[in-house]
């Protein structure tokens, strides 16, 4: 279907000239049902023009949306999408209805499964959170399809539709089994967060002391398999060792799907100097998260007094987070950064980024700021798409060299899980 069902404008887009709009539809660079918006005036707001423009002709991308998961947790229909309903909802941050107001073209969905589920069974916990989201994806076909490939996403895009992607967060779902990850990816997962808030007999979380260092040999075995599929990297929530690590051995770009910056924010998630400055060689993306305690030294601040705490709690902002967005480009350039806002994976928001409506609002705040149209649109979604072509390159690769490795944990590391 072309448009976008159910969108409700909130201002029409700046004209952009009847020639040139129908020039990037007639030649399949702008979302069907977009153009006539596109056309027909402006906002009053020259930068939200810009920004409005932008994400009609790039999809944007976001990192790291957690909607599975409060799905699953719902206190009276828990794990049931119907009852759920993401048509139009008055809580949480994510709906059909404000995605389409956001201008999402692309969203990685995390199926997330919590540490604690290894004392159950995390691989069938996994399962549920991918059955999960598939649910979400296929009934709602007017509006979300699955994307396998950089080429879907653009596809999917250009139909009217959000390309919807999986992110498996958490190694722990792979139960130390490379059999586990292949299985995962043969259901649609594109990138991988080495780990959450713990240790794993691998790899290093962020929020502890080091217990390996970094990557063990079995994780390193870890990152060669997913390099050989295509399966995206993902460093965020992984120790500062295990990045370099990664870094060393990666044959892929790798991503950050919801990262912000240390030199910003002291913040053992927020990833520092020495590693944004190793991207560009990496050819990877780190996409910047909203979440506040990340993106504001002065709400971390009053999160870690405790009790202690004097005043009220203070907000994050929109600012801040554009000021995390800036440090990167201005660091290392524009072609390292996208965009990771952590929707429903966060209980608080930063002002002005309330829910996944308002994406348009920071693209206008840092087109304010000097950022050129072209720098939006590597920051939207032409990074992160970069990074995937090149992942998928890469797999074509490895896949003519070797086939599935056989290591095991036992076998590569020499101790026995858990141990």
């Amino acid at each position: 279907m072309d448009g976008f069902p159910g969108l409700r404008m909130r201002g029409p887009r700046r004209a952009a000239g009847a020639a040139f709009v129908a020039a990037l539809v007639g030649g399949g660079l702008m979302a069907p049902g977009i153009h006539a918006q596109a056309a027909t005036g402006g906002t009053g707001d020259p930068h939200l023009d810009i920004a409005l423009r932008v994400l009609a002709m790039t999809p944007l991308i976001d990192g790291h949306n957690d909607l599975p998961w409060q799905i699953r947790i719902h206190p009276d229909h828990p794990m049931d999408v119907e009852a759920y309903g993401i048509e139009t909802r008055e809580g949480g941050h994510t709906d059909l209805r404000r995605l389409r107001e956001g201008r999402v073209g692309g969203q990685f969905w995390s199926v997330y499964v919590p540490v604690s589920a290894m004392e159950t069974g995390a691989a069938r916990y996994q399962l549920e959170q991918i059955d999960l989201a598939l649910q979400i994806i296929e009934n709602h076909p007017e509006d979300l399809e699955l994307a396998l490939t950089a080429d879907d996403v653009v596809r999917i895009f250009r139909q009217g539709r959000i390309a919807s992607l999986l992110g498996l967060e958490g190694g722990h779902a792979l139960e130390n089994s490379l059999g586990a990850l292949r299985a995962y990816h043969a259901l649609g997962a594109r990138y991988l967060t080495l780990t959450h808030n713990a240790h794993l007999d691998w790899v290093d979380a962020a929020v502890d002391p080091p217990l390996h260092g970094g990557l063990t040999a079995f994780g390193r075995e870890v990152i060669g398999e997913m390099n050989r599929l295509g399966m995206l990297v993902d460093l965020s929530h992984v120790s500062d060792g295990t990045m370099s690590d990664v870094l060393d051995v990666s044959e892929a770009p790798v991503i950050f799907s919801h990262s912000s910056v240390r030199a910003l924010t002291d913040h053992p998630r927020n990833v520092p100097d020495s590693i944004l400055d190793r991207l560009p060689e990496n050819r990877g993306v780190i996409m910047i998260t909203f979440v506040p305690s990340f993106v504001s030294q002065e709400v971390r601040d009053h999160g870690l007094a405790g009790d202690d705490a004097v005043g009220p709690a203070p907000r994050a902002t929109l600012a801040q987070v554009a000021d995390h967005i800036e440090y990167v480009r201005d660091r290392i350039g524009a072609d390292w950064v996208g965009i990771g806002g952590d929707y429903d994976g966060i209980t608080t928001v930063p002002e002005g980024l309330e829910d996944v409506s308002t994406y348009p609002a920071l693209f206008a705040e840092l087109s304010r700021r000097g950022w050129t149209e072209d720098e939006l649109r590597k920051l939207a979604g032409e990074n992160i798409l970069r990074v995937m072509r090149e992942a998928e390159a890469v797999a074509r690769r490895l896949q003519r060299e070797r086939g599935p490795s056989t290591a095991t944990l036992e076998e590569v590391d020499g101790v026995p899980a858990g141990g």
